[in-house]
């Protein structure tokens, strides 16, 4: 669409630099076994969506799912939804469904 931001979906947050915006996935997991891990297993890692991009965070676009530290980056709220914003050198990996 002609004047909207390709850099962005879904987010009244424009990150600067090399920040990213990424909304938290609360999906269960399942292995190739067959074994399903809930949300709330402990983990050091979780997965979320990109919603938004600095100029600098080279290599992810709005729409990546991608995995990164549980505690990385910075929790914000916005209209009730909670929101990760962080660097790109904090993201571990693109995940791939």
């Amino acid at each position: 669409m002609i004047g909207e931001n390709p850099r962005r979906i879904d987010s009244n947050l424009e990150p600067l630099d090399d920040f990213v915006v990424i909304h938290p996935t609360e999906d269960e997991s399942e292995t190739r076994t067959g074994l399903i891990i809930p949300p709330s297993a402990e983990t050091n890692c979780v997965t979320g969506i990109v919603t938004a991009v600095g100029v600098e965070a080279i290599g992810i676009l709005p729409g990546d799912k991608v995995l990164y530290p549980k505690d990385a980056g910075y929790e914000v709220r916005l209209a009730g939804s909670a929101v990760r914003v962080l660097r790109r050198c904090e993201l571990i990996a693109r995940v791939h469904d």
